[in-house]
């Protein structure tokens, strides 16, 4: 996501109204709390007629909602306001449950809590290890990033045969801060499955990025860079480039692949290590432009910048993207793409145009709404999602038989390839 810090704007309370065609209910105020929040403050670019949506999906409440009358629950609600907003056509306006809130909630204030130190996501054949934690349980226990958990406490993980298995990133998550082992069975190239104990220790909630080196001369950085919901992920970022830098690096690789966005303020300010960021963002009423210079977030009050001011990194790189690039690392790749970054990969998840803010919700989760529309410097729309320029999706097949990730070695060759072009 793409979430929105502003002066002087903050999470407000949605108004909870009784809708006509239901009786009151859980569901009803959920829905109704969802809506209003939406009618009141959404400026995305979605066409559709909200209000008449609204009107026909309170509809299907009301009958779904019949056999329960005034006990109909928030899980009925929420359902429905799932398809509501499915059928409105902005991936970035959403509801989320208590739990996918509290999520949102450790990362952005930065909680300590129970974990592994092992993120997830899902893939066909399991739950792909997108990052481990330095000093964590996870990399004590020898657990490596992109080995694939086939198994964890005894269930199948991620996906078989394109359906959802028992336990994905959010039953992981779940497993974690019950604060006891997880017992999870590892498919990594070159060797058998085996089973590990994950023990838990009380962490961060946010990832870090982290630096690695890869490459035949080993003077390539690959940085992973998990998310923009960390108010200090911009600092960590340059952190890790300099550190790039300081050792040697000819060449630079920044890993979205697992990125789903966080806060624009981060997100601009990181993309700046390769050249001044302009990013104009357009609400109902005003306008704020977001500036980073040189890794760093500068006020809009003080935005004049030059090209003299130069570039943080200022050597050949590449980013990888795939579907899982959401939002404010959509608008990353699209700056560092600006710059001369190689985007290697698969096309983004296709939100990276506007941004959100979160709203409260009855049942202790939260509504994200589309509260504005984004720009480049020169006025022109960014656009929703990238297209690679090197097309190279991540066979997983590949990486848990032979150890190669191929959307990595694209993007190697296409280093190459530059290079050798600009001798």
């Amino acid at each position: 996501m793409t979430l929105v810090r502003l002066p002087l704007m903050r999470f407000v309370p949605a108004l909870v109204l009784t809708l006509g065609l239901a009786a009151a209910s859980p569901a009803t105020d959920l829905f109704a709390a969802a809506t209003d929040a939406v009618k009141r403050d959404y400026y995305g670019w979605a066409t559709a007629d909200f209000g008449a949506l609204t009107v026909q999906y309170s509809a299907v409440l009301a009958e779904r909602c019949a056999p329960q009358g005034e006990t109909c629950d928030y899980a009925t609600g929420r359902a429905v306001l799932t398809e509501l907003f499915k059928a409105f056509g902005d991936a970035h306006t959403n509801v989320r449950d208590p739990e996918g809130a509290a999520r949102l909630n450790e990362v952005t204030r930065d909680l300590a809590v129970s974990r592994t130190g092992a993120r997830v996501v899902r893939v066909e054949g399991g739950l792909l290890v997108a990052g481990v934690m330095p000093g964590s349980p996870a990399e004590a226990a020898g657990l490596r990033r992109l080995d694939l958990l086939t198994q964890v406490e005894g269930q199948n993980a991620g996906k078989r045969g394109g359906e959802n298995a028992p336990v994905g990133p959010n039953e992981f998550i779940r497993l974690e801060r019950a604060g006891q082992p997880l017992s999870v069975t590892v498919r990594r190239a070159g060797e058998p499955e085996r089973e590990v104990q994950l023990p838990t220790a009380t962490l961060k909630a946010r990832d870090v990025p982290t630096l690695s080196w890869v490459g035949q001369d080993s003077k390539t950085a690959l940085i992973d860079l998990p998310t923009f919901l960390s108010s200090d992920s911009s600092e960590l970022f340059l952190a890790r480039v300099k550190e790039a830098q300081a050792a040697g690096a000819r060449r630079l690789i920044v890993d979205l692949r697992f990125n789903g966005g966080g806060s624009l303020t981060e997100c601009v300010a990181a993309a700046s290590t390769f050249d001044p960021v302009r990013y104009k963002s357009q609400f109902q009423v005003g306008s704020y432009t977001y500036v980073g210079v040189r890794g760093e977030s500068l006020s809009a009050l003080s935005a004049f910048f030059t090209p003299q001011q130069g570039r943080v990194w200022n050597g050949p790189a590449a980013v990888l993207i795939g579907p899982n690039t959401a939002s404010c690392a959509e608008v990353f790749s699209f700056f560092a793409r600006k710059s001369g970054a190689i985007t290697v990969g698969e096309d983004t998840r296709g939100v990276g145009n506007s941004g959100v803010l979160f709203f409260p919700l009855p049942d202790g989760g939260v509504v994200s709404v589309t509260v504005l529309r984004a720009f480049t410097a020169d006025g022109q729309p960014l656009p929703d999602h990238l297209t690679p320029v090197v097309r190279a999706p991540t066979d997983i097949t590949l990486l848990s038989t032979e150890g190669r990730d191929s959307t990595l070695e694209a993007a190697l060759t296409a280093l190459d390839a530059q290079e050798s072009a600009s001798r």
